[in-house]
């Protein structure tokens, strides 16, 4: 069990990933600036996007996918008059077309079409999988599979400035939603063929850009000292649910998977969970409201002292 393994890290770092990294390997970068056993990311972002990307380490990496599960909001600058294999600035040139005539109110008409509730098949530039494949790996081999459609939520889609050829729209969705199909799908319906020149996440589920760090500063730290005191908390993952709080005696049941009674808890749904004891209140996993409002462990920590204390 040598260091070859890595230190044991628990804790969340949101990475304000570069343009051009890739997600997996902006996990490996930071798995060896801090010399951790176990980190892992909460869902891809473009190599070509920048912004948000939570990374869990350690014990942390239990609820990523609680993360993934999060709504994210985005920035994003549309080029109209050129559409692209990938729907991006890193994909091949397919058509160029006039924008000729295209205003303001046509933008707006059109992302009208993209707010609520809309049905999106995921591009084929994703890492979404296809027995077992990456749909971007058959891509690349000129392969397009035929992808479902799923449901997916605009909450807003805001357009915050156009000019000439360009535009920039804020946007802030659920899971699983694809930025690029919404421009390709616009620049479709415009006439005109549309891709996504530049895109930031601003928030990714509980972390926004005051939450952010870069990996010079990352570095830097690091050559003074610690890196330690930009993990944040594993209980932030989940920051924004109910929390509910058990004493001793309570919580001894719930660690050993017990469903439990806990007076004034929130009556369905998914909680936050905390110890309280002399010494302050403890993170302990998340649960979830049963029928008969006992609530049920989902998922704990293993590691005692971990969490950090709020």
């Amino acid at each position: 069990m040598g260091s070859r393994r890595g230190r044991v890290v628990d804790g969340i770092v949101a990475i304000d990933k570069p343009r051009g990294m890739s997600s997996n390997d902006a996990v490996q970068k930071a798995k060896r600036l801090f010399g951790a056993r176990k980190v892992g990311h909460t869902g891809s972002l473009d190599p070509l996007a920048t912004g948000v990307l939570p990374l869990c380490f350690g014990e942390a990496t239990k609820f990523s996918r609680y993360l993934l599960a999060s709504d994210k909001k985005y920035r994003a600058r549309i080029k109209l008059g050129v559409a692209t294999d990938s729907g991006d600035a890193d994909g091949k040139i397919v058509s160029k077309r006039s924008t000729g005539g295209i205003g303001r109110p046509d933008i707006e008409k059109a992302l009208n079409c993209f707010r609520g509730e809309i049905m999106q098949a995921p591009p084929m530039f994703s890492a979404v999988k296809h027995k077992g494949q990456p749909l971007y790996k058959l891509a690349r081999q000129g392969i397009e599979i035929e992808r479902e459609a799923r449901a997916v939520t605009i909450y807003s889609n805001e357009l915050v400035s156009f000019e000439g050829d360009e535009f920039e729209v804020d946007t802030h969705c659920s899971k699983g939603t694809y930025v690029r199909a919404i421009a390709e799908e616009m620049g479709e319906m415009l006439g005109c063929g549309a891709h996504v020149t530049a895109l930031r996440r601003s928030r990714a589920g509980p972390y926004g850009e005051s939450d952010l760090v870069t990996f010079d500063e990352l570095e830097k730290s690091r050559e003074q000292g610690s890196l330690d005191p930009y993990l944040q908390p594993v209980w932030t993952a989940v920051r924004e649910w109910p929390e509910v709080s058990l004493n001793e005696d309570v919580a001894y049941y719930l660690r050993h998977g017990q469903p439990v009674i806990v007076p004034h808890s929130p009556t369905s749904g998914w909680v936050r969970l905390s110890e309280s004891s002399g010494t302050g209140c403890r993170f302990l996993g998340v649960g979830e409201v049963l029928d008969d409002g006992r609530i049920a462990p989902r998922r704990l920590l293993t590691r005692a002292g971990v969490a950090g204390r709020h």
